[in-house]
């Protein structure tokens, strides 16, 4: 192989050509104190510290080639980290990689004086710490670009998570997609929704990401058209979890469908959260954020077949089953303005009579006919209930 062409004004041709001579060794030493130094380095994989070693090779060429010519402006990071596959940035860290450069440095620096040609001590380490300042930048480019690339398929990859998730066709790969994205398959996770603000979506989602993390949540989220969607994961109290997610979201209703078990079953919550988010027209004081389950009134005028079969299963049909004296009273009372004295006279009992059955209203169904949020949504329950049993569902 034909030695590289050296200029013969060179000022330092005698310091260069020893610097050629020595690189193999150099390269080799570098390698052995990493070995004996860097215990991460002795863990790794052999192919992985064949590619270091390549990238400690490259680096002392780099440098003699950089003392050949410094007035040309070297592209570092093509020449050093051009040896080894893209893939080593995700093998090694950013830390790693700093101690694998200072390690290489700190060997050729050690060999100064016997690489250097008498009175050329000076020169050479003034360039090696002009070179090592280069190497630095460079290292910050080449992680920053790999953390950029990752970045952006990141993004894509969680996209395609709760854009599945969102329209219900959440399965087994969405899954695996989101355990890829870091996602642990938390026991309790819940959907968020709202509208988005205007201006960059990369932002609002980092945002989220900062209060996720001082809310101890895991998140996956993205903006999808007008609306900002969250899924998170580790409350089971999804309104606690909108309450700690709610600054980024734009002015409006934000709404949080019920907890569910898991990322398969979270479209059953991002349903909820999506039918409560049309239907809060319908109830302009509702508080910010609300629980899609306070909404089960307004979602089911609103056609929404899933409230309105709550609204049956978990209220009409529990009445029922407790006696029809608890369903009499109820709609009695409800007729009558919320009057216990104008149900007791409509049903031809005591008021205390009627404020007992309101008790048991109250314990079988959770919703207490004496409060007006509740009786509203109970009146909707005893509508729905008795048009199933008449065969007439709306």
């Amino acid at each position: 192989m034909p030695e590289p062409t050296v200029p013969p004004q060179h000022p330092h041709l005698a310091t260069l050509r020893r610097l050629e001579q020595s690189s193999g060794k150099l390269a080799a030493a570098a390698i052995a104190r990493m070995d004996d130094q860097l215990p991460w380095y002795r863990a790794m994989p052999p192919e992985n510290r064949s590619w270091i070693g390549l990238v400690a090779q490259a680096g002392i060429a780099a440098f003699t080639e950089w003392f050949r010519h410094p007035e040309t402006p070297q592209a570092i990071s093509t020449d050093v980290f051009g040896t080894a596959p893209r893939e080593l940035t995700r093998a090694i860290t950013l830390r790693q990689t700093v101690e694998m450069v200072r390690t290489t440095i700190e060997v050729v620096e050690t060999a100064i004086d016997e690489v250097a040609a008498p009175g050329d001590e000076s020169v050479l380490r003034e360039a090696l710490l002009v070179y090592a300042r280069e190497i630095a930048f460079a290292t910050a480019q080449v992680y920053a670009q790999a953390a950029e690339a990752r970045g952006a398929w990141d993004a894509r990859l969680e996209s395609l998570v709760v854009n599945a998730v969102l329209s219900g066709e959440a399965d087994e790969g969405a899954v695996s997609r989101a355990a890829a994205l870091g996602w642990n398959a938390p026991e309790h996770v819940a959907v968020v929704l709202g509208t988005a603000p205007d201006g960059d979506s990369e932002l609002t989602v980092e945002a989220i990401r900062r209060a996720s993390r001082h809310a101890k949540l895991q998140v996956l989220t993205g903006v999808l058209g007008t609306r900002l969607v969250v899924i998170a994961g580790g409350s089971d109290d999804p309104l606690k979890a909108a309450k700690s997610l709610i600054g980024p979201f734009a002015a409006g209703p934000v709404v949080a469908g019920p907890v569910v078990g898991d990322l398969l079953a979270a479209t059953r919550s991002a349903q909820a959260a999506t039918a409560g988010l049309k239907a809060c027209a319908a109830w302009p004081d509702a508080p910010r954020p609300v629980l899609a389950d306070d909404l089960l009134p307004e979602r089911a005028m609103a056609g929404d077949p899933a409230a309105k079969e709550l609204l049956v299963e978990e209220i009409y049909r529990p009445l029922e089953e407790a006696g029809s004296a608890l369903l009499e009273t109820l709609g009695v009372y409800l007729e009558q303005a919320s009057s216990l004295e104008g149900a007791a006279r409509m049903l031809f009992v005591h008021p205390n009579t009627v404020r007992y059955r309101l008790r048991r209203v109250t314990d079988v169904t959770g919703w207490s006919p004496s409060d007006v949020r509740s009786a509203f949504t109970l009146r909707i329950a005893l509508i729905l209930g008795r048009l199933a049993d008449s065969g007439d569902q709306p």
